[in-house]
């Protein structure tokens, strides 16, 4: 089971880009170079200016994307836009209400979703399998209020005792999110499905642990990376390893892309050395 694999949550800020000034090192080359050599250089130049040119014209990109991808996403989506001068729209949603859209005519350029159904998305033709990378690794989490009383969930014991003691609970539609369908798998396998039906506010949509937060719901449950950004709000800790489920997401090209070209581009900016490093401060694994 993909929860048994250990997953660690570095929370370290990761160094910048630098980069490094070559241009006395190309002056020197360029002095001893022959003539007809510069020659060719400078066509090479020249056309890989025109073609830079060509990509350079600025478009946008259409992003639908999985919740939990949302906090190194939005940062590296605002890096991206500064350094490119694209425009990136992106909306955020759980896997299952972007499952319902895709069925419809309109899509985006580009998706992220879960592992879970990259396979049904492909095979739908709805996007493009080469172009599937993983983003990173992420597991399901509890959180408290703030201040709040911490308790032992550390077994499927203790949590299914903190469960029954708790007042209330929040966790996503299972009918929507990817944590929540696991997580009403997970009060089944406890036994308490019925128990807790009275004391639990279904999520919608965004950060469902955000009542946790204002003090309106004793524990939520969500996957981590939509836990850490919620002001208010602390990571109890992970399920227990043999209730705990390991997503991975991927972000890909739909088929209906409009700037191929400008979608590559991005796909291969958020999946870069430093973009994971983003994503391992937000609270992923890498993939």
């Amino acid at each position: 089971m993909a929860g048994k694999d250990h997953l660690g949550i570095n929370m370290a800020r990761p160094d910048g880009i630098f980069q490094t000034d070559m241009s006395d090192s190309m002056d020197h080359h360029t002095r001893a170079t022959p003539a007809p050599h510069r020659r060719v250089g400078a066509l090479f130049v020249l056309f890989a200016g025109l073609w830079c040119a060509g990509l350079s014209q600025a478009a946008e990109l259409v992003v639908w994307s999985a919740g939990a991808v949302q906090a190194p996403l939005a940062q590296l989506v605002s890096e991206y836009e500064k350094a490119s001068g694209h425009s990136v729209k992106v909306e955020y949603a759980p896997v299952g209400v972007w499952m319902r859209r895709l069925a419809q005519p309109a899509k985006p350029d580009v998706l992220v979703i879960s592992q879970d159904v990259l396979d049904t998305v492909h095979n739908n033709s709805w996007t493009v399998p080469s172009s599937a990378m993983p983003l990173g690794r992420v597991g399901v989490g509890v959180a408290v209020a703030e201040g709040a009383a911490r308790p032992d969930i550390s077994s499927p014991q203790a949590l299914r005792q903190a469960l029954l003691n708790a007042k209330s609970i929040t966790y996503m539609d299972p009918n929507k999110g990817t944590s929540g369908k696991h997580f009403a798998w997970v009060l089944e396998q406890l036994g308490i499905t019925e128990q807790m039906k009275s004391k639990t506010k279904l999520g919608d949509v965004g950060f469902v642990v955000e009542p946790v937060a204002r003090g309106e719901v004793e524990l939520g449950i969500q996957q981590i990376t939509e836990i850490l950004p919620v002001a208010g709000a602390r990571l109890l800790g992970p399920l227990p390893e043999p209730l705990q489920k390991i997503t991975t997401y991927y972000i890909t090209q739909t088929v209906q892309v409009q700037e191929a070209a400008v979608a590559r581009d991005f796909i291969a900016f958020v999946t870069s050395t430093r973009a994971r490093a983003v994503f391992v401060e937000k609270g992923f694994a890498a993939p």
